[in-house]
C-alpha cells in the first residue's frame, strides 16, 4: 500500500493548529486542576466529617467515572443548564480541570501527609501559627514531593484531551478524523496524530525529568 504524503502536507497546518489548541486545553486543565485540587485536598483532610464528606464524594465521582462520560455530561447537560450555552473548547477545559482536580487533590494530600508531624510541632513551638506552618514548612516540601506525580498527571491530561474530538473540539485528533473522512485513509492521518502526541509527551517527560533533577526531588 502506497503512503500518501500529500495528505499530511495538506493537513499539516491544521494539525499544528490542533496541537496549539491541545496544549492550551491541557495547560488550562492542569493549572485549574492544581488550584482546585489544593483546596479539595485540604477539605478532605478536615477532621470534621460533615466538612470532609462532600470532598470525598467529589473525588470518588470524578475518579470513578469515565472521562468521556463526564465530558458528555458537562457539554450537553451541566454547562448549558448553568451558562445557557457552551462551546466544545470550554466544555473540554472545564471537564479536564474538574477531573484533574480530583487526582491532584490526592497527590497533594499524600504529599502533605508524608511530611513528619514533628516538623509542624517544631514550627508551632517557635511561635508560628497554622497558616505560617502551612506556607513556610509544609507546602514547600509537599509541592517538591508532588512534582513527579503532578508531571504524570499532566501527561495523562494531555493525552486525554483528545476526547475533545468527540464533541468537535478542533484538536489534533479532530483534524486526523477530518483527513481520514475526506480521503477514506486511516494510516496517514492517524499516524501523524500519533507522532504529534508522541513528540508532545516525550518533550514534556524530558522537561519534567530535568525539573526533578534541578530540584533534586526525592
Amino acid at each position: 500500500m502506497d503512503f500518501r504524503f500529500d495528505i499530511i502536507v495538506e493537513y499539516f497546518p491544521f494539525f499544528m493548529e490542533g496541537m496549539g489548541l491541545t496544549i492550551l486545553m491541557s495547560v488550562v486543565g492542569v493549572l485549574m486542576g492544581c488550584i482546585l485540587g489544593f483546596f479539595i485536598a485540604l477539605g478532605k483532610m478536615s477532621p470534621i466529617l460533615i466538612v470532609r464528606l462532600p470532598f470525598v464524594w467529589y473525588i470518588n465521582f470524578l475518579r470513578g467515572t469515565p472521562l468521556l462520560v463526564q465530558l458528555f455530561l458537562f457539554h450537553y447537560a451541566v454547562l448549558p443548564a448553568i451558562l445557557g450555552s457552551t462551546t466544545p473548547v470550554i466544555s473540554v477545559m472545564v471537564t479536564l480541570s474538574l477531573n484533574s482536580s480530583a487526582y491532584v487533590a490526592e497527590i497533594f494530600r499524600a504529599g502533605l501527609q508524608s511530611i513528619d508531624k514533628g516538623q509542624a510541632e517544631a514550627a508551632h513551638s517557635l511561635g508560628m501559627n497554622k497558616f505560617q506552618v502551612m506556607r513556610h514548612v509544609l507546602l514547600p516540601q509537599a509541592f517538591k514531593r508532588s512534582i513527579p506525580p503532578l508531571g504524570n498527571e499532566f501527561i495523562v491530561l494531555l493525552k486525554d484531551s483528545s476526547l475533545g474530538a468527540m464533541i468537535a473540539a478542533q484538536d489534533i485528533l479532530y483534524w486526523g478524523r477530518a483527513a481520514s473522512g475526506q480521503y477514506l485513509r486511516v494510516w496517514e492521518p492517524y499516524l501523524m496524530v500519533a507522532l504529534i502526541y508522541l513528540v508532545l509527551t516525550l518533550s514534556l517527560t524530558y522537561l519534567l525529568n530535568y525539573l526533578e533533577r534541578r530540584l533534586d526531588v526525592k
